[in-house]
């Protein structure tokens, strides 16, 4: 059975930056066959559950002052409109027709280069509880025994405000954030994990919690939790993976 993935997807030009994240989830894609991705990312905020039903996604480039070579990637990859209904009807989500933002489109680009596994956006419900956002991915992880890869896109560390040229040292309140979630996705203790908010440094890494809330519902849909990846971008961008299985 598929795990569920926590992906870090960082700044959009992950898409063209040959970085140890871009070079991991180049590989990491080549060990999974998903029939479907249903993928949760933190630049789909909404305040009810939503389901993007789209046959063909379009390519969302919702970003800015990039290079003009982000702006022309294209992520052809097909929806999944009776997967779409399915997740509708399990957990009464609004039926919309939506593409794949950079959230989702910039790892996928990745992972299955060749774009021919359909794809279905989630919305993320930023202001249910973290409860809640577990118990959505907990409802979700039924169809990992159907073959579906349950990916929540985020970031481990997200503060924008202090972003450093890329190959700058990490500074001492990144790492301890990023120490505190790996122990405690090890140790299983999802307790500590549903206040995340109180971890040192939490709120210096997380100015706002859209980043980390799809890690919530990737651990929902799975079991145990794995580091696969850990490096910085950026200096303050940690691009962690998990697998939850």
């Amino acid at each position: 059975m598929l795990p569920s993935l926590f992906i870090s997807h960082g700044s959009p030009m992950l898409a063209l930056n040959k970085t140890p994240a871009h070079a991991f989830l180049r590989e990491l894609g080549k060990r999974l066959s998903p029939r479907a991705v249903v993928v949760v990312s933190a630049h789909w905020e909404s305040l009810t559950l939503k389901v993007s039903t789209s046959a063909q996604p379009e390519t969302i480039h919702d970003f800015g002052g990039f290079p003009q070579a982000l702006f022309e990637c294209q992520y052809p990859a097909p929806g999944n409109p009776e997967l779409a209904e399915q997740i509708a009807v399990l957990l009464g989500a609004e039926r919309v027709e939506r593409g794949l933002d950079h959230g989702a489109w910039v790892p996928l680009s990745l992972m299955f280069p060749e774009a021919n596994v359909p794809v279905v956006s989630l919305s993320l419900p930023v202001r249910w509880e973290n409860d809640a956002l577990v118990t959505l991915g907990e409802r979700l992880s039924a169809l990992r025994k159907e073959g579906v890869l349950i990916i929540g896109s985020g970031s481990l560390t997200h503060n924008l405000y202090e972003t450093l040229p890329q190959g700058s040292p990490t500074p001492a309140w990144v790492d301890e954030f990023a120490q505190w979630v790996s122990e405690h996705i090890e140790d299983n203790d999802r307790q500590a994990l549903l206040h995340w908010e109180r971890a040192p440094k939490a709120l210096e890494n997380h100015p706002t919690p859209e980043h980390f809330q799809p890690l919530l519902v990737a651990m929902g849909a799975g079991g145990d939790g794995t580091q696969l990846h850990h490096s910085v971008e950026h200096g303050v961008l940690a691009m962690d993976v998990y697998a939850f299985s």
